[in-house]
């Protein structure tokens, strides 16, 4: 795609906060225009393949990839930390010192580790949503005996491939559920899934166990130790806490307006209920209050949309509103195995899955394919075309519901409460 060349009177600064999913597939797209000058902030000098951390922490992959591969050559990326936005002045700062200044803003500042709120789970157990939380929790695995006992805390998909990771290469792991196991599967894919961490020699211990969920929750832990609800307590030297995200708070501290967890407050275009020159994309959005699910499937396609809805600012024209669809949800299950979990677009699960081993090659080619999208979209600039796939009526009909009026959605609804 031939790359637009329609000047305004000067260059336009577009700022993108965060270098993942999202930040890198706005920061790509961006470049469609020559008069568009794009500027990546991102701590970390490399960029981090997320869904492949589990791995990290079993030692079958690093999950980093060099932004050369993913980047494209025209943006600029900072490798820094972005404390304030100032968004009267229209500018940034940094932690090492000094500002940028920006006509647009794309938010993609992605998400962290929640703060587990449990006695001793801050001081004892290892979280792994970043890359240093994975890199620091490697060697404490590699140096932990072979018999050693190993909790994973959390039934979601981070939780279940940890464990699952782990078991394969001959760890004594129990994964403790506090609910259900995969809270998002179909019962069929929830049995495939526990079939094979039993075959793994994972213990699960879920709300179905002994006398309800409550005796499944962890309640403290200490340095050798998990205590459950019911008062049991699991002898475990190496304690992994996957249970919940939360997103970091810089746009609260900037003073704009958040949802409960800080994630920054849009419309259906994606842009700030505050501000239109700032737009938001992946973990860190809440369009309309009412944010997708916390996914790389999620994040992508939010980072091309928050990119399309700048530059059609930058053009003078209206952005078009948010139309997101999902497949399904992908998990490994060690190397061997994995599942693959359909969904109507909606982002329901259907009966229907994939497992065993075509689920773990689809779930390898679905990782590939990752990298693959924003390189693709590097090299030609506009070429990402998934973010368009009709398929968001559900979304509109509980918007229409949340709002309590039978008229379509406007694209900048009322401001949050």
């Amino acid at each position: 795609m031939a790359k637009n060349t329609k000047n305004t009177d000067v260059d336009v600064d577009v700022v993108v906060i965060g270098g993942g999913y999202a930040g890198v597939m706005a920061a790509n797209r961006l470049t469609q225009r020559d008069d568009v000058t794009v500027t990546l902030i991102n701590p970390r000098p490399n960029f981090v393949h997320r869904v492949r951390l589990h791995q990290l922490v079993g030692g079958s992959d690093d999950a980093v990839v060099d932004y050369r591969d993913v980047l494209a050559e025209d943006v600029r990326l900072v490798v820094g930390t972005v404390t304030r936005i100032d968004a009267a002045g229209r500018r940034v700062t940094l932690e090492a010192g000094g500002a940028l200044d920006y006509d647009y803003l794309i938010y993609a500042v992605g998400s962290g580790s929640a703060d587990p709120r449990v006695p001793g789970a801050a001081e004892f157990a290892h979280p792994i949503a970043t890359l240093e939380e994975a890199q620091r929790l490697r060697p404490i695995v590699d140096a932990a005996p072979a018999t050693a006992a190993v909790t994973v805390v959390g039934a979601g998909p981070t939780g279940i491939e940890t464990a699952a990771e782990l078991a394969e290469t001959g760890r004594n792991v129990t994964l403790v559920c506090g609910e259900v196991l995969g809270p998002y599967l179909h019962p069929r894919g929830r049995r495939s899934v526990a079939g094979r961490l039993a075959a793994l020699g994972v213990t699960v211990l879920d709300g179905s166990d002994a006398a309800g969920a409550a005796d499944a929750k962890v309640t403290a832990v200490t340095r050798d130790a998990v205590r459950l609800g019911d008062g049991r307590e699991l002898p475990s030297q190496v304690t992994i806490w996957t249970a919940g995200f939360a997103v970091p708070d810089l746009a609260g501290r900037s003073g704009l307006s958040t949802d409960a967890l800080g994630r920054l407050l849009t419309d259906e275009t994606l842009t700030s209920v505050d501000d239109e020159r700032i737009v938001a994309a992946g973990d860190s959005a809440a369009p309309s209050d009412l944010p997708l699910r916390m996914s790389c499937q999620a994040a992508i396609p939010l980072g091309a949309r928050a990119a399309d809805t700048v530059l059609s600012r930058i053009a003078g024209e209206q952005p078009s509103p948010l139309n997101q669809v999902f497949a399904g949800q992908c998990i490994s299950l060690g190397r061997r195995a994995g599942i693959f979990q359909f969904a109507h677009r909606y982002d329901v699960a259907l009966w229907f899955h994939i497992d065993g081993r075509p689920g773990a090659k689809l779930k390898e080619v679905v990782c590939k394919g990752i990298v693959k999208h924003l390189a693709a979209e590097a090299r030609k600039a506009g070429s990402y075309s998934l973010h368009r796939v009709s398929g968001g009526t559900k979304r509109q009909q509980r918007l229409l519901q949340q709002a309590g009026r039978d008229e379509a959605p406007a694209t900048t609804p009322a401001r949050a409460a």
